[in-house]
């Protein structure tokens, strides 16, 4: 063969193995997985739950970004609250109703660097709720060590400050447990970082102090949900990495402060985007399943949704096992909870989008997923608007014994347009005779 054919196929090959495998990898199975499942669609059947979007609070000038949303009873006063991290005030707040479909808001913390995640704990076992927050230190890509977890004691009527952890990169998940079995409560950490991070665990030492453990070195670990995974009595934590690979891992209890590190899923699809992690029994069968929210693609200049985007139920099938089974094809899907929507007795699931395609005005930004008792799940349409939903969250807002939802807008992206910085849905169902 002369010089220059061989140059010529050479060349061939440069041009065409790329497109090939652009085509190819992504339906390719991960070794030991089914192959990822594609389909399309951004826009679903409305849903026949009808729900009453109202604004929770005031709307401030500016561009919202709410990072995370809950609903709990806060006060204790048998009524369920909102707590919010908003990144773009610095500030965690309390919002509290006030009237059929109205809110008041109290500023809790200020002064927070971007701050991901509030946990309402007693850490200190004084009667009171403490707030532990995660601390990103930047909103945006960044590897410095800016990161912190920052717990704020009740005292009184306010909080007093206390770092439990610093010289860390950006932090973005914690969660308590009693990990090592003494009594008094440790917490998990997920350091996303940005090109590093790590899963610790930090020990209870008493008197506010804690000692770091590190469970996993990774970058882009989201969300690190606490649960008895294998049934045996103690916790352990679960972890979804997302930045150099997509994997979930699970970390065993083995007691006395002990964990054994288990790899549960990945996909060769790095492009998945993997956007949080949460626990529920979603198939009421006495354990704890995984559900993961997929859609985060805000590494792209132009973020828009992609057919592998959506959302993973992981089926626990006990010995470490979990059965990946897709139960949504949502654009963009940035957050998941559970509820029982429809009143029927079993769970279903709610997604928020953030990267959809919002120039098309029908396009989903709230959908929640029926069950029908088997696991079997059909889309419903809430809302279109607000858009650039991140985190969402379930439970009865107004004390009527429905499931109602709150979701949180970050906007980062274009279109300007249909924002919203904290938005609920109040559940009109009707009861069932």
């Amino acid at each position: 063969m002369s010089l220059k054919n061989r140059a010529l196929i050479l060349l061939v090959l440069i041009i065409s193995i790329p497109i090939v495998m652009w085509l190819v990898l992504p339906k390719l199975p991960s070794l030991g997985q089914p192959a990822e499942i594609f389909s399309g669609g951004t826009a679903y059947p409305a849903s026949p739950v009808k729900f009453e979007r109202a604004t929770v609070g005031a709307e401030p000038a500016g561009l919202p970004l709410i990072t995370n949303v809950q609903i709990l009873d806060f006060d204790g006063d048998g009524q369920n609250e909102i707590l919010a991290c908003d990144s773009g005030r610095s500030i965690v707040s309390l919002f509290q109703k006030e009237g059929p479909a109205s809110w008041q808001e109290k500023v809790l913390l200020t002064g927070l660097a971007a701050p991901a995640h509030a946990t309402a704990v007693d850490i200190d076992a004084d009667g009171d709720l403490d707030i532990i927050v995660s601390i990103l230190g930047n909103l945006m890509p960044d590897d410095r060590v800016i990161g912190r977890v920052e717990l704020y004691e009740r005292v009184g009527d306010g909080y007093k400050k206390h770092v439990i952890l610093n010289d860390v990169r950006r932090v973005a998940d914690v969660q308590p447990g009693d990990f090592d079995g003494d009594g008094d409560l440790d917490l998990a950490v997920a350091v996303f970082g940005y090109n590093r991070g790590s899963v610790l665990w930090l020990e209870n030492r008493g008197g506010l102090q804690f000692r770091d453990h590190e469970l996993l070195n990774a970058p882009g670990t989201i969300h690190v949900p606490v649960a008895d995974y294998d049934g045996d009595g103690d916790l352990d934590i679960a972890a979804i990495v997302t930045q150099d690979e997509e994997e979930l891992w699970g970390f065993e209890n083995l007691g006395n402060g002990e964990f054994k590190k288990r790899r549960l899923w990945f996909t060769i699809n790095l492009d998945l985007g993997g956007a949080g992690l949460i626990h529920a029994d979603l198939d009421q069968d006495g354990d704890e399943d995984l559900i993961l929210p997929a859609g985060d693609n805000l590494e792209d200049l132009d973020a828009y949704p992609q057919p592998y985007h959506g959302c993973l139920w992981f089926e626990n099938k006990g010995n470490w096992e979990f059965e990946p089974h897709r139960i949504s094809d949502l654009g963009g899907t940035y957050a998941a909870d559970t509820g029982d929507i429809d009143g029927d007795g079993d769970l279903d699931v709610v997604l928020v989008s953030m990267t959809n395609d919002w120039y098309d005005p029908k396009t989903a930004s709230i959908v929640w997923l029926e069950n029908d008792g088997t696991q079997n799940f059909k889309t419903w349409q809430i809302d279109n608007d607000p858009i650039h939903l991140v985190t969402v969250a379930v439970g009865d807002l107004d004390g009527d014994n429905r499931d109602d939802l709150v979701a949180g807008g970050l906007n980062l992206r274009k279109p300007y347009q249909r924002i919203g910085r904290i938005n609920a849905w109040l559940n009109l169902k009707e009861d069932k005779p």
